[in-house]
């Protein structure tokens, strides 16, 4: 284990400074979303929650997955410059071409998506080559630059940003959209200064044999929340995808702690992969698992448990996404609780394993959602999600343990789900007997997660465990 002690120090530290990043930004989206669902209630926070939801995906596809690519390829080269190049050019062309087509289109498409007004759909169809762009320079200072600059745009000013603007958009959807979307742009001005510079382009065929592959998953990924609220708007009405929309924020939330690990590792994991250093790639992977699960799953178990208190923060009208919470809550677990598998598996340079895994997920999602949401509206859209979200993770647990050659659990992270499950089960469980599932018995149950937490770690041995 001592040969292993650098690599895991240094992505510990690095992960520490993504943890910062990834309980600002959490904050901050629930800030957003609270502004979002009091300000415009069930059925004006589904319209927006609908157009955040096409113009995420439709990013997403113009990526190409050459954000990704970058995060795996400029750690093994020595010209970040001329890579960056060969990731820019078709990805700005194609969101340039897609804006113009969906801003011609606009009026159609609104109807079709039941939205109330096609300024919003040509709003977000100007702002899709932003968003690209910045995406994918954003992804080239991560590879390049201290984690700590890319943390502090993308995980700190940009969520800071969007509900302060919101609260100034005072209800108007056209205007809450645009307090979405501009945060964005200054993202994209500041990394244009701080991403490397544009070289003559090389290495076209080896970064997109990677990336396109990418391409397909990196979409999914970014669609498998939105491909449902845009399902059940349209097979269950607006109302009905804002529900599913506040839900699936909660649920989203507690991946923050797992992304802001991963913005860290990632490179680090690409070069020790790349370095044939499978051993000491595992064991980071171990480390980060363990601070994972010991982090989240808490979390989750109380948005199981207690799904009614957090929804009643929005108001009455979402009080019917208990149910729906508590499902995702459940399937989160076990998103979390695998670890970064897809991260390894990318970064292994198999992105066409990831890509079968999120194409998995995303059918079963679709095929479970046309059959569910119909008859059960946000519940059923909930159901189908987490199927595809345990489906994925999976198949990338078993690929990315292919690709390691090394087990991807020990007996830390064993024991730390364990004892994380029991502490929290237990917190639950005094909770609802002494105050319900309502904000009462919300509060006992963290006031005794809060003791558990301060009392372990006055032990040594448990700041060891965890610590970043």
């Amino acid at each position: 284990m001592t040969a292993t002690t650098p690599e895991v120090r240094r992505g510990t530290r690095s992960g520490a400074i993504g943890l910062v990043g990834a309980v600002v930004s959490g904050a901050c989206g629930f800030l957003l979303t609270t502004i979002l669902t009091r300000g415009y209630g069930a059925e004006g926070a589904g319209v927006l929650f609908t157009v955040i939801g096409l113009v995420t995906i439709a990013g997403a596809v113009c990526c190409l997955g050459a954000d990704t690519g970058l995060m795996w390829a400029i750690p093994r080269s020595s010209d970040a410059g001329r890579l960056l190049s060969v990731a820019m050019l078709p990805t700005v062309e194609l969101a340039v071409l897609l804006a113009a087509a969906g801003y011609a289109t606009a009026g159609p498409l609104t109807g079709a998506l039941g939205l109330p007004d096609p300024e919003l759909l040509r709003l977000a169809f100007a702002g899709l080559p932003v968003i690209v762009a910045a995406t994918v320079l954003l992804a080239a200072v991560r590879a390049t630059r201290p984690v700590a600059a890319y943390v502090g745009v993308q995980m700190v000013l940009v969520p800071v940003l969007r509900p302060v603007l919101l609260i100034l958009a005072g209800g108007s959807l056209l205007l809450g959209f645009g307090a979405w979307l501009l945060p964005m742009a200054l993202a994209l001005l500041i990394a244009i200064a701080l991403a490397p510079r544009f070289a003559r382009p090389e290495g076209w065929q080896s970064f997109w044999a990677f990336a396109l592959p990418r391409a397909g998953s990196v979409a999914i990924d970014a669609s498998s929340m939105w491909v449902g609220v845009l399902l059940t708007g349209a097979l269950a009405g607006t109302a009905e995808a804002g529900v599913f929309g506040a839900a699936a924020r909660y649920a989203l939330a507690g991946l923050l702690i797992m992304q802001g690990l991963r913005v860290a590792i990632a490179p680090q994991l690409s070069r020790l992969l790349a370095a044939s250093r499978n051993a000491e790639a595992a064991a980071v992977y171990r480390r980060t698992t363990l601070a994972i699960v010991v982090l989240s799953w808490p979390a989750y178990l109380m948005l199981a448990v207690f799904a009614p208190a957090f929804l009643a923060l929005f108001g009455p009208s979402f009080s019917a996404g208990a149910a729906p919470l508590a499902v995702l809550a459940v399937a989160m677990l076990v998103n979390v609780g695998v670890g970064l598998v897809q991260t390894v598996l990318l970064m292994s340079g198999n992105s066409r394993g990831h890509l079968l895994a999120t194409v998995c997920g995303l059918a079963l999602n679709v095929v479970a959602g046309l059959l569910l949401i119909p008859r059960m509206g946000a519940l059923g859209a909930a159901i189908a999600w987490s199927l595809g979200i345990v489906c994925e993770n999976v198949i990338a647990a078993v690929l990315a343990r292919r690709a390691l050659g090394e087990s991807l659990f020990d007996r830390p992270v064993l024991l730390a789900s364990l004892g994380v499950t029991l502490l929290s089960a237990l917190a639950a469980a005094l909770g609802v007997s002494f105050g319900g599932r309502d904000l009462p018995g919300l509060a006992i149950a963290l006031g005794v997660l809060a003791a558990v937490a301060i009392v372990s770690l006055v032990d040594g041995r448990a700041r060891s465990a965890v610590r970043l």
